[in-house]
Parts: C-alpha cells; structure tokens; sequence
C-alpha cells in the first residue's frame, strides 16, 4: 500500500467516525407517522403490533394476552394501577416497567428503553397488541401524515392541554389535548383520527350548544369509545358552526348520558323560549361536574379533511394542517 492510498484510507476512516459521531450526537428530531399508525415493536421481549395514535395515552397500553404471554405482573408489594374514565366506567389498568422498543416507523431506526406498560381486561383498541400516545415517543416532534399535502391548505397551531394531579406523580399517563375556548372557558380538543365520527362529551355538548346554537335530533346510536367501552350518541347540528382553522363543524356526534347530561339541550324542531332563545338551562348535576373534563374529539369524518397533525412537545404545541 502507497502513502497516498494509506492518508485516503485514514482519511476516509476519520469521516466515517465523524458521521457516526454526528449522529449519535444528534438523534433524529421528528418521527412520521403514516397510513394506520402502525408499527413492528417489541414490548417485554415479544413482537409487538403497536399503533402510535394522537388519542392515546402516554403510557403504552398492551393487550391482556401479551401481558400473560410476557408474564407481567404488578410491581412491588402494592404496584400501581391507573385507572380511566370511559363514559361513566372505570378501566382498571395494572402496570410494569418493561423494556420497550418503538419499532422503524418511516424508515426510523428504533428506540430502546424502558418504559411503564399497563393492561387491563378490555384492550384500548381491538386488534392492537398495543397502543401508545404521541407523548411516550422518544422523538420531540411527532407528525401523523394523514394524507399528501394539497395545495390551498392551511394549518392552525393549538396549545397543549394537560392533566395534572396525582398522575404527575409517577409519569405522564394522560393523553395530549390541544386547547380551544368555547363559551369563554377552555375545552380540550382531541384528535382521533382512527374512530369514524366526531364526538363530544355530554358537558361539553351543553357548551357547544350553548354557544354555537346546537339542538339535537335523531335516535341515540350505541357508538364505542375506547377499551370497547359504547356509549349512546345522538346528533347535535350547530347553527353557528364551530371554526377550528380550515374546518368547519356543523355536525356531530353527542355522548348523551356521561360526563354531564344534554336534557338542557333543545331538540330540533322545538319551540324557542320567547324570554331567552340562547339559553340552555344547566341542572345542578351538570352544574357539579368537573368543566376540565369536557372534551370534543375530533374524528374521521373531519380529520379526513386533514393532511397532518404535527405534535411538537418542546414548543407546546399541536399543528393541524387542513385544506
């Protein structure tokens, strides 16, 4: 070997230690997120089919039967359970610290690490081995491609809503909400592109009713939630729709008996009050829910509309982008 060709191979070897170097010190800063969000991971050890779902909490969670096929159990001599709130009934989730990799989602490598998992007897979503939040990704900016881009569109930037409490404790479990304001107060906005029809809970169907002029019609439809968990869901048409950047929501679907109840909401059709034709008369039941909880998720039926939803967790903030 000449001198030349031993300083280009020494050469060579310096820029390919730079690159790698580069790399490690630099990890990639967005994931991508396409088609049915799902990705080939590895939880505890097994594959996985994980689907990454913007209406999904931060912490993974697996269906029973990895749990047992992986032999997971509670943690110490009391663990930690978490449990949501679906419509009234409580999901008892039990939890463990496994290790967790995310899968190669759009051509990204995968990151390993350990992670609290949870399970319950009813999966989040069926057919999933696991679903996951945007919140739980290792990246800081998570976009879901929804579509191709179309010339025209525009995108509006909303502000993350969390839930705080005794979650804050030991992670984020919560799912990531944008905030919008309705009636002069905040509501979470959530985006949930993977169930077929736009929904709000009964409280805030009292809000949006209430500002935007809403009066409800047809027959109540079971319609599930998450965890399998069905609801009845009537229709609510808004005579002021609600502007949302480039979309426009005229029509949705209401959860009629949880989170607050819709008897207050005029049926269409029905006489106006002569005294007060923009009144919706809150009960006291409804007047003692908790407000923060009022949420309004965006489904299919809009979201279709849409090209991408960008979560971007150093900023705060969640981009929809829609034509």
């Amino acid at each position: 070997m000449t001198t030349g060709e031993r300083d280009m191979r020494t050469a060579l070897t310096i820029m390919a230690t730079t690159f790698l170097l580069a790399g490690a010190a630099n990890p990639p800063q967005e994931r991508v997120v396409g088609g049915d969000g799902v990705v080939a991971a590895r939880i505890a050890g097994l594959p996985a089919r994980l689907r990454i779902d913007p209406a999904t909490p931060a912490m993974p969670l697996i269906d029973q039967a990895l749990a047992e096929r992986a032999k997971l159990k509670m943690e110490g001599s009391w663990g930690i359970g978490i449990g949501y709130l679906v419509g009234g009934i409580t999901i008892n989730t039990r939890t463990q610290t496994v290790p967790v990799e995310w899968g190669t989602g759009s051509g990204m490598n995968g990151k390993a690490g350990k992670r609290r998992v949870g399970w319950a007897t009813r999966p989040f979503a069926a057919g999933m081995d696991a679903s996951v939040g945007p919140g739980a990704m290792p990246e800081p900016i998570v976009r879901f491609q929804l579509r191709a881009p179309r010339p025209g569109e525009t995108t509006t930037t909303f502000k993350t809503l969390h839930d705080t409490g005794l979650f804050g404790m030991f992670g984020n479990f919560s799912a990531t909400f944008a905030e919008i304001m309705v009636g002069g107060a905040p509501m979470r906005l959530r985006f949930d592109p993977y169930h077929a029809r736009t929904l709000a809970t009964a409280g805030a169907a009292v809000r949006l009713a209430s500002a935007q002029g809403g009066t409800l019609s047809g027959d109540a439809v079971p319609t599930e939630i998450f965890f399998g968990v069905e609801r009845p869901v009537r229709t609510m048409m808004l005579a002021r729709p609600l502007a949302l950047g480039a979309l426009s929501i005229a029509t949705l679907g209401v959860r009629i008996r949880d989170e607050g109840r819709t008897t207050s909401i005029r049926e269409a059709g029905a006489p106006i009050d002569p005294v007060d034709p923009d009144e919706i008369v809150v009960t006291a039941k409804d007047g003692k829910r908790d407000m923060r909880r009022d949420t309004l998720s965006l489904g299919a039926d809009y979201l279709g509309r849409c090209s991408s939803i960008v979560f971007d967790k150093p900023a705060k903030v969640i981009r929809l982008t829609c034509g």
